[in-house]
């Protein structure tokens, strides 16, 4: 092999490490900000109910611009599009940590989303066609997931090293240096690709029905629990965001140059994916959150210790990522995913028999462990299923459909699992009451995790599965596919 093949060989590495690191803080800033809440709320006085827009305004705009986020990248290209977002993304962290009042950060959280939805998918999408299908990708998108599965811990973790330490703020700033870097080395390591052969011209009509479809139903979903499920602000947003998605699939089946041709679902195995991917998110996204309920509202653990608290989970994701990017060059991503998804239910049973007088030790650790192998083991061969066999020209489009699956699972998940909790817990602060609602909340949890697998079992196919294993043997030494 001449210098040449192998210093492009050696880039491609440095360049997916810059597109994890993106990732990373992408998936660190959906969850950063929950330890610093209580500090933020009292510095810019927030109300009680105005609070948890902190976070849901960037999933908001993040669930919603996904898949526009995605198609753009394959149409304008997807270097362009991942420096922009990183550039959005660490301009409105520099606006949030200057916010004065509530309205401001919000403002700010719901544009870091806006950055977050671009410049994702187009990452993904970069790794995807940077990297030959087989061997070499699933290794690739092995460290992919080790590091975007684990952001979720480091950032309980590093919110509470920052709020303690330097200030809320900080956990918004700490972007800024991160994403501008980034942004500034980006064109050096990562070369531009796009649809070359596809129409250029923009669906604008199934842009604005899709993400004002995924946004409305995002919005409902994550305040339904404060408005009321059947509150008519609930039933309204869920009808209208039917209507949107309904009248998207209209547009869609009649336009030229669609936002997303309907061809990518003729693939079972990525639409098989993007199902799991959904009951994925549904069932660990909360469980985060509830882990982290239960360790400071019945435990008693400081800001500091939950943080610390998951430092096992953050490692055991890291390491099965690794081990489950090479069992699916071995035996497929089918078998491998199907293993994760039992691992998740088994770990969130584990977590369902939780006391109210428990310790780390005996409620927290082992179920943690057993989840976050499960992540490992779903989080990179549903990525790998998502977009394996999939043309180079709608690999955008792929990416933005995993991660819209898994962002709407996150906040399917978390609005029914809370108002699961809720229904027992009421507005009760009493230990006994409080782990009885988180029980009930892991329960369901692995309800969802088991449909995953059925859907595991039913819609990938095993012929593809194993096809993917054929070519990681087949793979020969050579210059990667053209993007």
């Amino acid at each position: 092999m001449s210098a040449t093949a192998t210093d492009a060989r050696d880039k491609r590495w440095i360049a997916l490490i810059l597109l994890c690191v993106a990732q990373f803080v992408v998936v660190l800033d959906a969850s950063i900000v929950n330890v610093a809440l209580p500090t933020i709320g009292s510095a810019l006085h927030f109300t009680e109910s105005n609070l948890p827009w902190v976070v849901n305004a960037y999933v908001l705009t993040f669930g919603g611009f996904l898949l526009l986020g995605g198609r753009m990248a394959d149409l304008l290209g997807r270097r362009r599009v991942f420096i922009a977002g990183l550039i959005i993304f660490a301009l409105a962290s520099l606006a949030g940590g200057l916010a004065t009042n509530a309205g401001q950060l919000i403002a700010a959280r719901a544009v870091q989303g806006l950055g977050a939805a671009t410049l994702s998918p187009a990452a993904l999408s970069i790794v995807a066609t940077t990297f030959r299908d087989g061997a070499e990708r699933n290794k690739a998108l092995g460290i992919w997931g080790a590091v975007a599965g684990s952001g979720g811990a480091a950032g309980v973790l590093l919110g509470g090293v920052l709020t303690d330490g330097l200030g809320w703020q900080w956990v918004l700033w700490v972007n800024v240096p991160i994403g501008l870097i980034a942004a500034a080395i980006a064109p050096s390591l990562i070369a531009e690709s796009h649809a070359e052969a596809e129409t250029r011209t923009f669906d604008v009509a199934g842009a604005v029905t899709i993400t004002g479809g995924l946004s409305t139903l995002v919005y409902a979903l994550v305040d339904a629990n404060s408005a009321g499920w059947g509150s008519t602000q609930t039933i309204v947003l869920l009808a209208v965001a039917v209507a949107l998605l309904a009248a998207f699939v209209v547009i869609e089946s009649r336009s030229k140059a669609p936002l997303v041709p309907f061809s990518i679902f003729s693939i079972r195995t990525v639409t098989g994916a993007d199902v799991v991917g959904l009951m994925v998110g549904a069932s660990l996204f909360s469980m985060f959150f509830f882990i982290s309920l239960y360790m400071q509202q019945v435990l008693g653990y400081s800001a500091i210790r939950a943080g610390l608290s998951y430092l096992p989970l953050a490692v055991s994701i890291i390491l099965s990522a690794g081990i489950a990017s090479a069992l699916v060059t071995r035996i497929g991503f089918r078998p491998v995913l199907a293993t994760g998804l039992v691992l998740i239910g088994a770990g969130l049973l584990w977590f369902s028999q939780i006391s109210v007088h428990g310790t780390f030790l005996s409620d927290i650790l082992g179920p943690s462990l057993l989840a976050a192998v499960g992540l490992g083991f779903s989080f990179v061969p549903v990525t790998i299923a998502a977009v394996s066999g999939v043309p180079d020209r709608e690999q955008g489009l792929a990416s933005g459909l995993i991660n819209t699956a898994q962002q709407v699972g996150g906040a399917l998940g978390l609005a029914i699992l809370s108002a699961v909790s809720i229904s027992i817990t009421g507005s009760s602060h009493d230990p006994a009451v409080l782990t009885e609602g988180f029980q009930s909340a892991f329960l369901v949890g692995a309800g969802f995790a088991g449909l995953g697998l059925l859907a595991t079992l039913l819609l990938i196919r095993g012929s593809d599965s194993r096809a993917h294993v054929a070519l990681g043997d087949g793979e020969a030494a050579g210059p990667p596919a053209s993007a």
